[in-house]
């Protein structure tokens, strides 16, 4: 019989998985509790019979969420030219879509995450997310497809990532810090399962989750393909345009990438597409809150 193995000789990358192993083992994951304002904007801008009226209502019932998205609503990357001075002439102007994807920023960001030794990372997560988000959108719209919930799975398609890192930095000492290599590796076999506690657990619509589950593997998903190859595609284009450095190389493997067999854009849309970067760039200053 082989004996059990030394806990002090194993590695902090071993310490990490068999940590993640464990709380997902024992169905223990601490998910953040996604507040009820939060949760009632998922719905209702998921909901085609939903109105302006209902999504102004939520939002004036949250002052903190309130504040936030007339700070940002009269932002000059929402509307340079007027001064916003109600929840409900927000939903006029800027409509739904837009104000209930910053009603739901305003609630779900990096704040509800509690790891400080990692909060470099969940930042630079979640300025990903919000670029993958906003891009998902776009390519939504130049599919006419389902922009709501395009903007959502982007936002959320990571999610299980600092997840991770709080399970982790909950665990320490007995778990050191990792580096980024050994980071990616147990994002790598842990994510899916870490996101899919994260999207029961905020009880979100089945077409999110579905597209959050395989956006890694779309060609696999057994419902929404076409939204998780869409959130793919997002944040392939979050990534180039996140990253320093982007050669010309780098921007035709994006012509190449496997996403576009399912979501079926021409060259002159990409390129469309990527012609609205410095938007995207302004409208990521205005939401990061």
């Amino acid at each position: 019989m082989s004996a059990a193995p030394d806990t002090n000789s194993l590695s902090n990358n071993q310490r990490a998985v068999e940590q993640l192993a464990k709380v997902l083992s024992q169905n223990s994951i601490d998910v953040p509790i996604l507040p009820e304002a939060a949760h009632r904007v998922i719905t209702l801008t998921q909901d085609p019979e939903s109105n302006a009226e209902q999504l102004a209502a939520v939002i004036q019932s949250d002052p903190t969420m309130g504040g936030h998205v007339m700070r940002i609503a009269n932002s000059s990357a929402y509307t340079p030219n007027s001064n916003l001075v109600s929840i409900q002439q927000a939903v006029a102007r800027l409509g739904m879509i837009e104000i209930g994807n910053i009603a739901l920023l305003t609630s779900v960001n990096t704040k509800m995450f509690n790891a400080p030794a990692y909060k470099k990372h969940i930042n630079s997560i979640w300025q990903h997310a919000l670029a993958t988000a906003l891009w998902s959108k776009e390519v939504a719209r130049a599919m006419r497809s389902n922009v709501e919930a395009a903007f959502l799975c982007g936002l959320l398609h990571s999610i299980g990532r600092p997840v991770i890192l709080q399970t982790i930095s909950e665990a320490e000492p007995s778990i050191g810090l990792l580096n980024d290599k050994e980071l990616e590796a147990v994002f790598n076999e842990f994510e899916s399962a870490y996101s899919e506690a994260v999207t029961t657990e905020w009880q979100l619509p089945d077409i999110v989750a579905a597209a959050i589950g395989f956006y890694k593997n779309f060609n696999s998903a057994p419902t929404q393909p076409e939204l998780a190859a869409t959130v793919a595609f997002g944040a392939e284009l979050a990534s180039m345009m996140l990253s320093k450095d982007t050669s010309k190389e780098e921007q035709e493997k994006l012509l190449s990438s496997p996403a576009l067999s399912l979501i079926n854009l021409y060259p002159d849309e990409i390129e469309t597409l990527m012609g609205k970067k410095d938007t995207i760039k302004t409208a990521m200053d205005a939401l990061l809150v």
